[in-house]
């Protein structure tokens, strides 16, 4: 019998389930509309080998791939579980994509079945033509959002029943090594068709010894609203409370304005968030008790400089800021380590530069690429699927390059100053949009905000006019006069938006970054709901 591993998921659980099959290892909140879903060791045991049982006699064979379209579900844990054992390769999948993109996505990974919900059914149905390998679909049959499609109506669709009754056994783990692929988890695609990064069993396996590298400590509850279909929620949230026998709480999704009710309830201690979930949850009106909670620690990438010691002392907590991005790379700055607004810096086996287009260190002040490598000084590995050539550019002379714009002091702390080709410069100065943000987010009419640049009116090459995109407490009463006069009052007059841009909500991926490109679309100077001084 082969040994087992604990830096493969498959091999964890079922020590785990062997060592403590009773212990509570997630909780799903139910929001007050369903039942909570728990799941312990034997449990997600169980589960899993019953989604590998099942994956293995559809006759996928060890490195096939299978994709999720599912919210926070304790069945997307039991599918990862399942990858693991059998050997195939998850591709998880952002709930909310339709239409080209998910083809795309599921033609390029070459998925032979499709793990969905009735919510998310009529998105398979409408481009399974287009998709001609998809052998399988297995459906979640939740009745949140449901729709008037049923599995009759769509030939390939199967109830998940048959995974989830199936009799309780254990498979044989079909892995050869922490090597074998575990998932594709595919870029957002801002740029160009999205590209699917392989994730590696010893990928996974490794976070979950991160726990104590971010000052986690026995008794922490950590949560998070994060989709599991991103990076974030798997790596620094569930892998670390694995390995940490910590229990997890997740929302179906991230919702700002039960956010503390939850932590409240749980007892959660620890909870993450991304860029512009902060300016989001900062943007809640205030209420008397924000600072009774018990979290003691957020874990950030992308805290605006212009909120952090508010937001730090408004509700009474930390906060922990790290960059990150899945193909790798990392920085940390840890609670009262670094200087507000610094991401960080290289932990130990990591080294960080920032260079100029001709790869030359830049030296302190000066914008350049982030790029990284470990700290032996060997190329750093990325694979996109099916794409050698984006993997070869992505490692150039041996360092990762992230296309993020930064810089650092003349102590070598790091700081995010924007993405390449995404900064704004509006007459002459490169604008901060965190505060823009902070200035809009703390005007009463405003409950949500993200800040992004058009082609500048005055058609001067490099130059954009800034647009603040705003989500209104009452869109018919909104008095954007009165929005651009506190801007005026907050803000020096280069930072003042040229436009306010009234929506019904931003537009976000599933790890709650701003999808720019959806406000562009919509975007005119005269459109309804554009508003200028």
């Amino acid at each position: 019998m082969r040994e087992r591993n604990n830096l493969i998921l498959a091999d964890y659980i079922a020590n785990k389930a062997d060592e403590k099959p009773d212990h509570l290892v997630i909780t799903f909140e139910g929001g007050g509309v369903r039942e909570d879903e728990t799941r312990t060791y034997q449990q997600l045991f169980e589960n899993g080998n019953r989604m590998a049982a099942h994956l293995i006699e559809t006759g996928m064979a060890p490195g096939d791939r299978f994709a999720s379209l599912v919210r926070n579900h304790p069945e997307f844990v039991e599918c990862l579980i399942g990858a693991s054992v059998s050997a195939n390769v998850i591709v998880p999948i952002d709930p909310r994509t339709r239409g080209g993109k998910l083809a795309y996505t599921l033609n390029n990974s070459e998925c032979r079945g499709i793990v969905c919900a009735f919510y998310s059914l009529p998105q398979v149905v409408e481009i399974a033509p287009e998709v001609p390998g998809l052998e399988w679909v297995l459906v979640l049959e939740d009745t949140e959002d449901a729709q008037d499609l049923g599995l009759d109506d769509f030939d390939m669709a199967q109830s998940f029943a048959l995974v989830s009754e199936r009799p309780a056994q254990s498979v044989d783990v079909r892995l050869k090594s922490v090597d074998d692929p575990m998932q594709i988890l595919y870029t957002s695609g801002t740029t160009g068709d999205p590209k699917g990064v392989v994730f590696p069993n010893v990928r996974f396996g490794g976070a979950m010894l991160g726990g104590p590298m971010f000052l986690w400590e026995a008794g922490d509850r950590p949560y998070t609203g994060l989709s599991l279909t991103h990076g974030n929620a798997q790596l620094l949230t569930f892998a670390p409370s694995l390995g940490m026998d910590l229990p997890v709480v997740f929302s179906r999704r991230f919702t700002k304005s039960r956010l503390w009710d939850i932590t409240r309830k749980y007892g959660c201690t620890i909870f993450n968030l991304l860029g512009g979930m902060s300016t989001a949850v900062y943007s809640e009106p205030e209420k008397p008790n924000d600072a009774d909670n018990p979290v003691r620690m957020v874990m950030s990438a992308g805290m605006p400089q212009a909120i952090w010691a508010n937001f730090e002392k408004r509700f009474d907590l930390k906060i922990f800021e790290m960059y990150g991005a899945i193909e790798g790379g990392m920085a940390l700055n840890p609670p009262g380590t670094g200087p507000v607004g610094s991401f960080g810096k290289a932990p130990p086996n990591l080294e960080i530069r920032i260079v100029d287009e001709e790869g030359d260190e830049c030296p302190p002040g000066e914008l350049g690429e982030l790029i990284s490598r470990p700290m032996e000084g060997d190329t750093p590995r990325v694979e996109y699927f099916k794409n050698p050539g984006a993997s070869e550019a992505k490692t150039a002379g041996g360092w990762l390059r992230s296309g993020d714009m930064c810089h650092r002091d003349v102590d070598g702390w790091l700081y995010f100053d924007f993405r390449k080709g995404g900064g704004i410069r509006h007459n002459g100065d490169f604008i901060n949009p965190g505060f823009v943000e902070k200035v809009l987010a703390e005007d009463t009419q405003v409950t949500d905000v993200f800040v992004y640049g058009v082609a500048a009116a005055s058609g001067a090459p490099g130059e954009k006019d800034v647009v603040g995109a705003v989500v209104a407490v009452d869109a018919e009463r909104f008095d954007a006069a009165a929005v651009f006069a506190h801007c005026r009052a907050g803000l020096e007059s280069n930072f003042v938006p040229s436009y306010l841009q009234v929506v019904p909500e931003i537009p976000k991926t599933a790890s709650e970054k701003p999808q720019e490109r959806f406000l562009l679309d919509r975007f005119a100077p005269d459109a309804e709901g554009v508003y200028s001084p």
